[in-house]
């Protein structure tokens, strides 16, 4: 189906016609509409243009009104206001229509792009043979629900998970397990994929710090473990067999991680830094060749006006260090090569700590020297705050350590599902969960409050880490959307015989207008967050969406409401909020339970 025009898009359309009606010589000006607390819309174009051509705004706005359509059914009223102002109010039937328009589409009205690009999204980067703790979480969630949201807007997009799996370290732990063949060997297969994670990781831990201490301890071993780093980069077929394990031994324990966070991890999107080692030579090459790095104390370097250091010394990107050993900035570049040249990338998103915004700063800016990003391609770095605690500090556990990942999701679902259990033995008999609903929803529940926690706010700033919080099913939390999208199906299976159905001809109460003009907003509000990669902005829309439905339920009788066309249109006001909510939550990846 067609997409389905906001009804901001059609007054826009209606007051442009009128304005080249009323002042042809203004061209093609834009009303400048928004939404408003006096009416549901206002027009402020005409201050602007009044200037231009020198006249009385008021007597120019009264022109403009003159030359609407008269009862077209879409403006109900439209008020010249204050110094030249159009306040606009649209009709009850125009907002019902619109609304049943999108209620008749799967996507709800929501356009797909005409012309997509390509993106390539790097996200949810961990680190080979390392446990995953509190910092890996924001580029997981955040990124996972980029790719939900632009995937849903009608880009094509290209995960790239790039993960840690190259550098000197493997030398040491490669080295270890030749000595050691047993250390990775798994007990028997219980057929239990987070056990198998658990135990993918515990052997990994141990083997990293055995062969840690046997490094920091005996300078035969040492010795060792830099002739394997050696032949572990000119590719010697042993060694690079047994890096291969820590490979697939840390994918068990990553997928483990990934699936308990609710994504999607597909292994052909898994490209770690060693996937760019055959371009890190001729990308090196082709710099130099160039011009655009340059050879400094030994090492490759780019340098850039803008970055110096302390000491008001030039700063440079190190591409080659000057004992020949690649630094971060080369395979990020390779990447970059082969993400335009191979995927066609239009844009690079890259979802990266905020703390590295120099490094990517300079990676683009060198990339753009060499030609590699033109100007049809942008790159663009989403980047992230911190995890804090609740005293505002970096999240740590109370004996200073990082926070596992694994257990702060588990954590997160015990939480939940003692709320969930709590507010499940207040309900009548016959719609209590039996235990294993409660498990389920637990999960679904305390999953989604650290997701939503997260993209509620806004990515670049920091954020504090309050399970008590995110569990509450009071404020700005995913516990709320997930009890009010649940209400709303209660209240569907209650119907009987009723039916949701739109009803133009019906005039609207304050709150049903309110609700409908903000289940109207959905399209713009996708189409503004695919936009500018802001998430958060979708999460602020739905918690302001079940407010404004919480208000509607509490003044608005449904099932009891005064004739039987008006039950059927505010179960179809009902019907409509849930799919929006439920559509909205999983394209931040949370899901929506039928019953809680």
């Amino acid at each position: 189906m067609a997409s389905v025009p906001s009804l901001a898009s059609t007054v826009q359309q209606r007051l442009a016609d009128a304005l080249s009606a009323a002042l042809p010589e203004a061209g093609s000006a834009d009303p400048l509409l928004r939404r408003s607390d006096r009416a549901d819309f206002q027009a402020n174009g005409i201050l602007a243009l009044a200037k231009k051509l020198k006249g009385n705004p008021r007597e120019l706005a009264a022109q403009v009104v003159g030359a609407l359509p008269a009862d077209d059914g879409v403006l109900k009223e439209v008020e010249v206001s204050g110094p030249g102002f159009l306040n606009i109010t649209v009709g009850d039937g125009a907002i019902v229509e619109t609304l049943a328009a999108r209620a008749a589409d799967d996507r709800l009205g929501v356009p797909s792009a005409e012309h997509p690009g390509t993106t390539v999204i790097d996200y949810a980067q961990p680190n080979v043979a390392k446990e995953m703790h509190v910092g890996h979480l924001r580029s997981a969630v955040i990124g996972d629900a980029m790719v939900r949201i632009l995937e849903f807007a009608g880009e094509k997009v290209v995960r790239r998970h790039h993960i840690g799996d190259w550098g000197t370290q493997f030398g040491m732990l490669i080295q270890y397990l030749i000595e050691h063949p047993h250390e990775l060997d798994h007990k028997a297969d219980t057929g239990d994929s987070q056990t198998s994670g658990e135990e993918a990781m515990s052997n990994l831990n141990r083997l990293y710090k055995a062969s840690r201490a046997l490094f920091d301890s005996d300078e035969e071993f040492k010795a060792r473990s830099r002739d394997r780093v050696v032949l572990l980069q000119s590719g010697d077929t042993e060694t690079l067999r047994l890096w291969q394990r820590f490979v697939d031994e840390s994918k068990i324990y990553f997928y483990s991680v990934f699936d308990k966070l609710d994504m999607e991890i597909r292994d052909p999107d898994v490209v770690g830094e060693s996937g760019y080692n055959d371009m890190l030579d001729e990308t090196c090459r082709l710099l130099e060749e160039s011009g655009v790095a340059v050879r400094s104390e030994g090492a490759l370097c780019v340098f850039f006006d803008d970055v110096k250091g302390p000491d008001g010394q030039p700063v440079p990107l190190i591409v080659r260090k000057s004992n020949g050993g690649y630094g971060y900035a080369a395979t990020d570049l390779s990447a970059i090569r082969d993400r335009v040249q191979k995927l066609g990338a239009t844009t690079l998103l890259y979802v990266v700590d905020a703390r590295q915004s120099l490094h990517f700063k300079m990676v683009f800016e060198t990339a753009r020297r060499a030609g590699w990003l033109g100007d049809d391609v942008k790159a663009v770095q989403l980047a992230f705050g911190t995890v804090l605690g609740k005293d505002g500090k970096p999240f740590k556990t109370r004996e200073g350590e990082t926070v596992r990942l694994v257990d702060l999701l588990d954590e997160a679902v015990e939480r939940a599902s003692s709320v969930v259990r709590e507010k499940a033995e207040s309900l009548p008999e016959a719609d209590r969960l039996t235990e294993e609903e409660i498990a389920e929803r637990g999960t679904q529940v305390g999953i989604g409050a650290i997701k939503y926690a997260d993209l509620s706010t806004s990515a670049v700033r920091d954020y504090k880490f309050d399970l008590d919080q995110m569990v509450s099913l009071n404020g700005d939390t995913s516990v709320y959307l997930q009890y009010a999208y649940a209400r709303i199906r209660s209240i569907v299976r209650k119907s009987g015989d009723a039916k949701p159905a739109a009803h133009p001809e019906l005039g609207l109460a304050p709150a049903e207008r309110a609700l409908g003009l903000h289940l109207d907003q959905f399209g713009e509000v996708i189409a503004e967050v695919a936009a500018s990669y802001e998430p958060h902005k979708l999460a602020a829309y739905l918690y302001q969406l079940s407010s404004l439905f919480t208000t509607f339920y509490a003044e608005c009788p449904v099932l009891k409401a005064g004739t039987p066309e008006q039950v059927e249109n505010r179960l179809f006001l009902c019907d409509l909020t849930a799919r929006t909510l439920s559509k909205g939550m999983a394209l931040l990846g949370i899901r929506t339970p039928e019953r809680l």
